[in-house]
């Protein structure tokens, strides 16, 4: 089997796994607890990554990740365009490319496993609650527990950052994307444009990434074991 196929393979095994994460009938989709616990955990990204959206060099690369890796964001609309183009995207996107999309997608329903049983805990820990605090964030962290999945959340969150550093530099990916811009549109295929094109911008504007991508999972790694010492401050804010 192809590098092409195997990709391929990999992308639809997760894909369907983003999706039976999403899926309503899934009752813990329906927790009231999530929607807090999404709203909570995007403004505390935007906290930690506030030095890296006042930098004009950075901002876009921050402001990608904020919003279409690692961000409160409903993805199912990706997630159908890249469900009706497999077949065709081996024939027209590089492996280093689809490769980084396979990793973004799993790192999505990753986050998305982890928040329903956070959502879980927080319905245990606090049935009649509806604002949640940094004190019960870190209650509920704890009870769910799974140190080596939390810490395979960054390794990921890392993997896709210089995925995408060096798959978008690729010789030719830039004239690709700005080809299939009107094909795309016409198809319906926004999502997954828009995706590409923006991380493309934003990876081009930073520059160096390996930096960039390093400060975020040093910083996620030491707030997670904050979080497991029940430090009281466990993301640097006072």
């Amino acid at each position: 089997m192809s590098r092409h196929h195997d990709v391929i393979a990999r992308l639809s095994r997760r894909v369907g796994w983003h999706q039976a994460l999403h899926d309503p009938a899934d009752p813990r989709n329906a927790l009231r607890w999530l929607p807090e616990l999404r709203r909570w955990q995007a403004q505390r990204l935007e906290r930690s990554f506030a030095r890296f959206l006042e930098d004009p060099r950075r901002r876009a690369a921050a402001r990608f990740f904020l919003q279409d890796v690692y961000g409160d964001h409903d993805f199912a609309r990706r997630d159908a365009d890249i469900v009706r183009v497999i077949p065709m995207m081996q024939k027209l996107l590089p492996p280093r490319l689809l490769d980084t999309i396979a990793s973004a997608i799993e790192l999505g329903a990753l986050s998305q496993a982890l928040d329903l049983r956070m959502a879980a805990a927080l319905q245990h820990l606090a049935p009649r609650g509806r604002r949640l605090t940094q004190d019960l964030y870190g209650r509920a962290y704890r009870e769910v527990g799974l140190p080596r999945l939390r810490a395979h959340q960054i390794a990921m969150i890392e993997e896709v950052g210089s995925g995408f550093g060096r798959a978008l530099r690729q010789r030719g990916v830039a004239a690709l994307l700005a080809f299939s811009r009107g094909p795309a549109r016409l198809a319906g295929l926004n999502e997954l444009q828009g995706f590409l094109e923006r991380g493309y911008a934003a990876f081009d504007q930073l520059g160096e990434v390996e930096g960039f991508v390093g400060e975020i999972g040093a910083e996620e790694r030491a707030a997670m074991q904050r979080l497991f010492e029940e430090h009281p401050q466990p993301f640097g804010q006072a």
